[in-house]
């Protein structure tokens, strides 16, 4: 008789990111066994995506075996981008899929918080003001009630605020926080210190250790080939948005934990008086009886042998009363039981997109690859009407199904990252879904469920449908399927800047994502400005073809910043969605489904000096935006940078982190100089100290620090009121300093040669006045100017004085 117990593993911590599937060998499948054998947990806490020590993360998920995991408290949203051009959410998201990847080498489990990273803060006070301190709370507290650690650790010292970015004690902070608040608590909490925190070695090592434990963490894997270090430095490297490609090192290295709740273990096994036995749980043991043998004998040339054992495992695990370790085992179980069979259950969509209501082709192949006697009773498509099989999966035998016209349900969300489904607040992410919010990205969001029998019991496992192709540089190539509007829009210039009374066109590009699309578009704009037409219709005949329409825009009379939006409206849908796909190498393609919104920007901004040379740096769009008020960019490649050639332009911009990103600079800089000394304005936006490629970033000693004012709204002193800087051609008013986004500036330089002149000064709450934020010196002929001020942030939220202020620097004596 057989006998029927159904877990859907809907695992919302797995990653969505239709990557190939993993095929486990049986090393891997070993170490996955010495996992289900280990029941203890660490949670590693910390403020951003690479704060996390991915050495201890990877020690104790594969060394102890233990399930551990990295709570990141934002998703990174506030950095910059070393690989291209996207900012904030999308770099978010970036930085969250890279997270994902670095989990998916060290062994770690990955979780956030609502809490949006929104740019870098002196003090937790600071930190605090901004996000809803509550939310988040109750985020980390959340995070701990599901994960259920044995062992906190904590990235930073909860007793220095002011030592480091504010997030970094905001997230200790929390974490103690969440800890007082718990019913059931962790044993241990600890502080991952090192000598950093003490200053120096020295320091370090005349230190009381009484509280401490030290244990070598780069121990050897044998079934790796690898050191614990060479396989953190792997996970860490996946931080490729900022340049963290890390080196493994072999032979010992200590990490030291301070304990700060809890008590003292006696030796170096962080575990010591937790049982992490199958004994802790009770119906436990009988379970242990079956799976240690297996770990103890575990046959290499042939997993499937443990099969019906592995089976007997799982029924207990179903019994357990305890329903944290029921579900936990159960996902590891299953995973174990998958893979010894060589069980492989795929189902691949006909097309990367589609749209509602639209019929699709779904291939499905089920196959065993071991002499398991497994059979495929049905499967179910988007949780659609269950399909029957029930046939025997013979050892190596393919079997192919195909569903054809299937039809993608109307109650289908639109694909699009959970946390950007409503509107975010400076500091918070809204997330109205509790289930989900904790998680790296959304649970399984096209489900097939394959109802399996093995051994006599029916088991449910499931899968995301994905897209597959082969491309003829890469092979087999998995891409997330994605369901999308009929028809999207793009504003081709987020930003118009008007600058006289005439009109401008607006350009939007509109794309279909089914076949015969149709419908009008329309501007949607505030009162003081008029659109003509009010709406264009629009037919597409063909899916992914793009058209692009025009609107003719009229400015108000006086000065005006103002948001506009394109709306869709088609037979079925009525919405305000742009489409942003984002791809990489290193990552899944991310889909954005945003506000498709723009900025207009009546503005009384003059400009001289018209031809711009931009020198790409990391990733902004500084060059793009200056299109906006009549420049004309040309992007210099730096291996052909000659003074001779820059001759022709006015101006010469250098991209944020240029001395930290182009190669060419470390001796191409002097070209830059010559140019200047001719007579050019040669303008250098912000550097960060590490990572230098030169020391000669100006014709003149300059010293960048790490000084920024992180208050966007702090009050500006003119230290020199009439540079022409200020007053020609337009002049700078303490208003061109209002509404300035995220922060006024950073990595100001701190020393300089007396030729220079500061401009501005400002400073945060509490601290000295900064006087670094702009220096302009007289070089030759010509103007050499370093400017910390956040530029690339402010151009592209159509800032007015950003845009006043930067048309001064290009015209300097022009």
């Amino acid at each position: 008789m057989t006998r029927k117990i159904t877990v859907i593993l809907l695992l919302v911590t797995l990653l969505l990111q239709a990557q190939a599937p993993k095929k486990l060998n049986s090393n891997q499948i070993f170490e996955e066994v010495e996992k289900l054998n280990f029941l203890g947990k660490v949670l590693y806490v910390a403020a951003h995506p690479d704060d996390e020590n991915t050495r201890l993360i990877t020690y104790f998920a594969n060394h102890y075996h233990a399930e551990t995991a990295y709570l990141s408290l934002t998703r990174g949203d506030g950095g910059q981008n070393l690989i291209g051009p996207e900012l904030r959410e999308k770099l978010g998201a970036i930085r969250t899929q890279e997270l994902l990847a670095a989990r998916n080498i060290d062994g770690g489990n990955q979780f956030f918080t609502r809490a949006n990273d929104f740019g870098y803060s002196k003090e937790p006070n600071e930190t605090f003001s901004i996000w809803n301190k509550k939310q988040v709370l109750e985020d980390v507290i959340q995070v701990m009630e599901t994960f259920q650690p044995d062992i906190v650790i904590n990235r930073f010292n909860h007793r220095t605020p002011g030592t480091t970015h504010g997030h970094h004690t905001a997230s200790a902070m929390l974490s103690l926080e969440a800890y007082d608040q718990l019913k059931v608590k962790p044993k241990r909490v600890f502080f991952n210190t090192s000598w950093w925190f003490y200053g120096s070695e020295e320091a370090f090592e005349k230190a009381d250790k009484s509280n401490l434990i030290g244990f070598n963490a780069n121990v050897y894997y044998p079934l790796k080939g690898k050191s614990n270090h060479e396989i953190a430095a792997l996970s860490r490297s996946q931080h490729q948005c900022q340049g963290f490609g890390s080196t493994g090192t072999r032979g010992d290295e200590t990490e030291y934990l301070e304990l700060l709740k809890g008590d003292l273990p006696s030796n170096h096994n962080i575990f010591a008086g937790i049982d992490t036995s199958w004994k802790r749980i009770k119906g436990g043991e009988a379970i242990g009886k079956i799976l240690l043998p297996i770990q103890e004998n575990f046959n290499f040339k042939n997993p499937a042998s443990h099969i019906p054992n592995l089976v007997k495992a799982y029924t207990l695990i179903q019994k357990l009363e305890d329903s944290h370790w029921k579900t936990e085992k159960t996902k590891q179980i299953l995973k174990i039981i998958e893979a010894a069979s060589g069980l492989y259950l795929e189902a691949i969509t006909s097309v990367e997109t589609a749209t509602k209501n639209e019929n699709i082709t779904i291939t499905i192949e089920a196959i065993n690859r071991s002499s398991a006697p497994i059979k495929l009773i049905s499967y179910r498509l988007l949780n659609q009407d269950k399909k029957e099989y029930k046939k025997e999966l013979t050892n190596n035998e393919k079997v192919i199904l195909e569903e054809k016209n299937f039809t993608i349900p109307t109650t289908t969300d639109y694909s699009n990252l959970f946390w950007l489904k409503e509107k975010p607040t400076v500091g918070m992410y809204q997330v109205s879904n509790k289930t989900i919010r904790i998680y790296p990205e959304e649970k399984l969001q096209f489900p097939i469920v394959f109802t399996v029998e093995i051994e006599g019991i029916t088991i449910d496992f499931v899968k995301n449908m994905v897209y597959k192709m082969n491309d003829r540089k890469k092979g087999e190539t998995y891409i997330p399927f994605t369901v999308l509007p009929e028809v999207t829009s793009e504003i081709v210039n987020k930003v118009s800047i008007f600058n006289t009374n005439h009109p401008k066109d607006i350009l939007v590009k509109l794309k279909a994502h089914k076949n015969n699309s149709s419908g009008v578009a329309l501007l949607q704009i505030p009162s003081n400005w008029t659109v003509e037409p009010k709406e264009i219709p629009f037919a597409i005949a063909t899916k992914n073809e793009e058209q692009t329409i025009r609107f003719k825009v009229y400015p108000p009379k006086q000065e005006s910043n103002v948001d506009f939006s394109v709306g869709i409206k088609t037979a079925t849908e009525n919405h305000q969605f742009e489409c942003v796909e984002i791809r990489y190498d290193h990552i899944p393609k991310q889909t954005i489904l945003q506000a498709s919104e723009g900025k207009l920007v009546k503005l009384d901004i003059e400009t001289k000096g018209k031809n711009i040379g931009y020198l790409l740096g990391a990733g902004d769009e500084v060059g793009k935006y200056l299109e906006n008020i009549g420049y004309n960019i040309t992007y210099i490649n730096p291996t052909e940078l000659q003074a001779a050639t820059l001759a022709k332009f006015d101006a010469v911009i250098l991209g944020i982190r240029a001395f930290n990103t182009v190669e060419d600079l470390k001796f191409k800089q002097k070209e830059l100089f010559k140019f200047v000394e001719n007579g050019g304005n040669l303008i250098v936006q912000y550097n960060t100290t590490s990572g230098l490629l030169t020391k000669e970033v100006a014709p003149y000693e300059l010293s960048i620090s790490r000084d920024r004012v992180t208050n966007e709204k702090a009050v500006v002193t003119f230290l020199d009121p009439k540079n022409p800087i200020l007053n020609v051609p337009n002049k700078i008013t303490a208003k061109d300093f209002e509404n300035w986004v995220q922060e006024q500036g950073l990595y100001y330089p701190d020393k300089w040669d007396k030729a220079f002149t500061p401009i501005l000064s400002a400073a945060d709450d509490g601290e000295e006045q900064k006087q670094g934020a702009l220096l302009v010196a007289k070089y030759g002929k010509g103007n050499y100017i370093y400017t910390g001020l956040s530029f690339f942030r402010e151009l592209p939220e159509g800032v007015s004085g950003a845009y006043r202020l930067l048309a001064n620097l290009i015209s300097l004596d022009k």
